[in-house]
């Protein structure tokens, strides 16, 4: 118990970390409070919780959406490291990657135009400005998707590799990072899922969701980022 709970402190206590937890409770909330106001009207007490859960949700994602006005150094920083990808030796994930830190440095500013527009710091319509960072952020995600797609690809030629070589070590390390990718895959697809819905009226199945299968997308998503990131820390302690 002591031990997840350190854990837990750990977690809270890195940017990424909170962001993580932040999320999977918003969208954990928005799960469960779309659940409960799909009963009957006669059960009030449940669909009282539900209104409440709802507005919890809205009011973490709007906690995001402020702590994200502080992420674009980060980002840019991130992607003049990167570059042109000059180090990555596949030259299709190369441009992936290259495409996708473009998508993301252009999500950012989207989304603070958006944000002011609806605090009223800015005299703009926020629509179009939403719509831009959707757009923006599905697009991101789909060369995600692609870029673990082409790493599964090439993690399978090597995994082809050490079993001839029989190097065991190697092939569990492989596998791990294969799973890595799928488990990747599918926290995109559900996000995916989410930003077409949040598209116009019209576009695929946008503004077809319900609450709770928001909710259920998000929290899918989100708790494949916090197994992926726990599972980050214990391979740097094994480093160590």
């Amino acid at each position: 118990m002591q031990q997840s709970v350190e854990s837990l402190v750990r977690t809270l206590e890195s940017y990424r970390g909170r962001d993580k937890v932040i999320r999977t409770v918003c969208y954990g909330s928005q799960l469960v409070g779309g659940v409960l106001t799909r009963k009957t009207e006669s059960d009030v007490s449940s669909q009282q919780l539900g209104r409440s859960l709802l507005l919890f949700s809205a009011q973490l994602s709007h906690c995001r959406t402020v702590l994200r006005l502080f992420d674009d150094l980060s980002m840019m920083a991130y992607t003049h490291s990167y570059g042109m990808g000059a180090g990555e030796e596949d030259r299709a994930l190369r441009w992936i990657s290259v495409l996708t830190n473009v998508a993301d440095q252009l999500y950012y500013p989207c989304e603070h135009i958006a944000w002011a527009a609806d605090a009223e710091l800015i005299k703009v319509k926020s629509d179009k400005w939403w719509l831009f960072g959707t757009v923006l952020w599905g697009t991101s995600l789909l060369l995600g998707i692609l870029r673990s797609l082409r790493v599964l690809i090439l993690l399978k030629k090597k995994l082809k590799t050490c079993q001839k070589d029989n190097s065991g070590s190697s092939s569990s390390q492989l596998h791990r990072q294969m799973q890595r990718e799928v488990l990747s895959v599918l926290s995109s697809m559900a996000d995916i899922s989410n930003a077409i819905h949040w598209m116009p009226p019209g576009f695929l199945w946008a503004g077809k969701f319900p609450d709770w299968l928001v909710g259920l997308m998000g929290t899918v998503s989100s708790l494949i980022g916090l197994v992926q990131m726990n599972a980050d820390s214990s391979n740097q302690a094994d480093i160590l």
